[in-house]
């Protein structure tokens, strides 16, 4: 077999991750590989210390990216902050709420859940009953953007209710950083971990982590190790120190890191409550033109994350074989269900470079297109016309 060098197509990303990236962060990861721990390297990781704290809106410290991707920044969490034989609930209204509960189970602490329908957001009553009858609880988990169904919970009210019950709190925000307001300091939130490959529009492998003095204090105080080497961040934390006097702890993923740094500074020139805005606005232009073709949508207005939305399969349509000819004749990439959601829903993501009129009109053309040519129950020839006019 002749192997050459692989070049792949040109596709629009509009699943569920990884997006679009942009340009200029492409081109920041071609620049030349220095040494990790080169001055000129380690200048670059202050700054991007500084701009990751803008985009999580906090002033924790201990703020910096996992060298691997967002689940390693899941575990990151899960691991420093849990011990054996601790009490923790988990909320879980999708699939990424189930793997917390792996997490807290592996370490061979116990999960209480707190569950909700897949599709809806976590209910603020449940959690609060749930802490009212387990009095030893220390620590509350739950997802803030539900990737798995498009369902947005209240972060800020969750928080809020954990911290009257005295619980430390991790919140998976992979997919609503820099698409959806979040607060780390405002809202009180203790440990949060996300991803570079969705609002960030940077390549996946990296996941940006903060947590606040009273998690640091946690994981200080611990009675067991850590049970990851790699992800144990009293040992991390050397490396990721302010200035020059940084202890070697592993080889840090050089050109990678560009790549986040220069997705931030983006970020920062755009204005972050403009990010978060224009992923709303441009939601609803692609919500009328879904609306208008006679496409449902799964999640409530109300709760609806605007970066990744769940569309409904019209009734007898073959949902794997329009992904399949949206990739093969559009170059063009949606997201099937996932768990119990397979084969009941689409995922459309629309995140950071990727959320823009021209791909919302792209999108909605290609998947009107092939689901006239299967002779599905649509109202053909409408969506584009709804989307041009919502974002008029």
């Amino acid at each position: 077999m002749s192997v050459s060098s692989f070049n792949p197509p040109v596709r629009t990303l509009m699943g569920p991750g990884p997006s679009d990236v942009h340009p200029r962060i492409l081109s920041a990861l071609a620049r030349p590989t220095i040494g990790h721990l080169d001055p000129a390297f380690v200048q670059m990781m202050d700054e991007l210390k500084s701009l990751l704290q803008y985009a999580m809106q906090t002033k924790n410290e201990l703020t910096i990216p996992v060298s691997a991707p967002g689940s390693a920044g899941m575990e990151t969490c899960f691991v420093n902050l849990i011990e054996p034989g601790d009490k923790v609930v988990v909320c879980q209204n999708g699939v990424f709420g189930g793997r917390m509960k792996e997490n807290v189970e592996r370490i061979g602490a116990t999960a209480i859940m707190v569950e909700d329908d897949w599709g809806k957001a976590v209910d603020p009553d449940k959690l609060e009953s749930v802490l009212k009858k387990n009095k030893d609880v220390s620590i509350v988990a739950f997802v803030h953007a539900e990737t798995s169904t498009g369902v947005l919970s209240d972060a800020k009210t969750l928080t809020s209710i954990a911290k009257k019950y005295g619980c430390l709190t991790i919140v998976d925000a992979v997919t609503s950083l820099g698409g959806s307001e979040l607060k780390v300091d405002e809202w009180g939130i203790d440990a949060l971990y996300s991803g570079t490959q969705k609002c960030l529009s940077c390549t996946p492998g990296l996941s940006p982590v903060t947590f606040s003095e009273r998690a640091i204090n946690r994981i200080k105080e611990r009675k067991t190790k850590v049970q990851s080497w790699f992800l144990d961040l009293n040992l991390v934390m050397g490396y990721w120190g302010e200035g020059a006097k940084r202890s070697y702890h592993h080889t840090a993923p050089v050109n990678a890191l560009y790549g986040l740094h220069e997705a931030l500074v983006l970020l920062k020139e755009e204005g972050l409550e403009n990010a978060w805005n224009r992923h709303q606005l441009h939601h609803l232009a692609l919500r009328d033109g879904f609306e208008a073709m006679g496409l449902n949508f799964l999640v409530k207005p109300e709760h609806r994350l605007p970066q990744l939305n769940a569309v409904g399969i019209p009734e007898g349509v073959d949902e794997a074989e329009v992904r399949k000819r949206l990739l093969l004749d559009y170059n063009l990439e949606i997201g099937a269900g996932l768990g119990a959601l397979a084969g009941k829903v689409w995922r459309v993501g629309l995140m950071g470079h990727a959320c823009n009129m021209k791909n919302i009109i792209f999108c909605l053309g290609a998947i009107d297109s092939v689901l006239t040519s299967m002779q599905a129950p649509i109202n053909s020839g409408a969506a584009v016309s709804a989307a041009k006019l919502a974002a008029s």
